[in-house]
């Protein structure tokens, strides 16, 4: 690595065992895109979701995202997490059906100028389904009824194989790409060992 500027030469690296290393993809848009429609809805709503509890909230976002290794949140220290999803610059909303929620968007409008799709998530029962294109048309219409010259998000190589193709479409265009390593979440108990089955944790022992 050259750690004066933070980047990777060319070549190959090892990974530790208890590692787990992605590409990171970042995308932004700059201006708020020509509106796309909405599938039929078939019962589902985008509903604001003020103050979840921290329970409630890690629920939903376990529901959502961990098949595709998401752990910050579930990670996070619960003052932290609380400072956060409480904070009135972050908005959550979920996508309900039949009063079940089935759908994680948050915003996080804390930079000035700036949106962040800090989290954007399905259940797995809504994919394929134009569950994900209303989601984001509610996204993209709140994000950019604010004041803001940005709006941007970061998927990377173990999201849904068909994530970055999606935020595409929806607009948003590449600018930068980073490799991130975190530490095994299956491997310290903070996810489930069966997670993520696309992409198998290393176990040694």
């Amino acid at each position: 690595m050259d750690t004066e500027n933070n980047t990777l030469a060319a070549g190959f690296f090892d990974v530790p065992d208890n590692m787990v290393a992605t590409i990171v993809t970042c995308l932004e848009m700059k201006a708020k895109p020509a509106p796309r429609p909405n599938p039929p809805a078939e019962g589902l709503s985008v509903e604001r979701w003020p103050k979840p509890t921290i329970d409630d909230y890690r629920a939903l976002y376990s529901r959502v995202g961990e098949d595709w290794l998401w752990v910050s949140r579930a990670v996070m220290a619960e003052d932290a997490l609380k400072a956060i999803i409480e904070d009135p610059l972050v908005e959550i909303y979920t996508m309900a059906r039949d009063g079940e929620r089935l759908g994680l968007l948050e915003l996080d409008f804390r930079e000035p100028g700036q949106c962040e799709l800090a989290f954007f998530g399905l259940d797995q029962s809504l994919i394929g389904a134009g569950a994900g294109r209303i989601l984001m048309n509610a996204a993209i219409e709140t994000a950019w009824a604010k004041p803001i010259t940005r709006f941007w998000v970061h998927t990377c190589h173990l999201d849904h194989p068909a994530a970055l193709a999606f935020y595409q479409r929806s607009g948003f265009t590449v600018y930068k790409r980073l490799v991130e390593l975190f530490q095994d979440p299956r491997l310290t108990g903070r996810l489930r060992p069966e997670a993520a089955p696309h992409f198998p944790a290393i176990r040694t022992k």
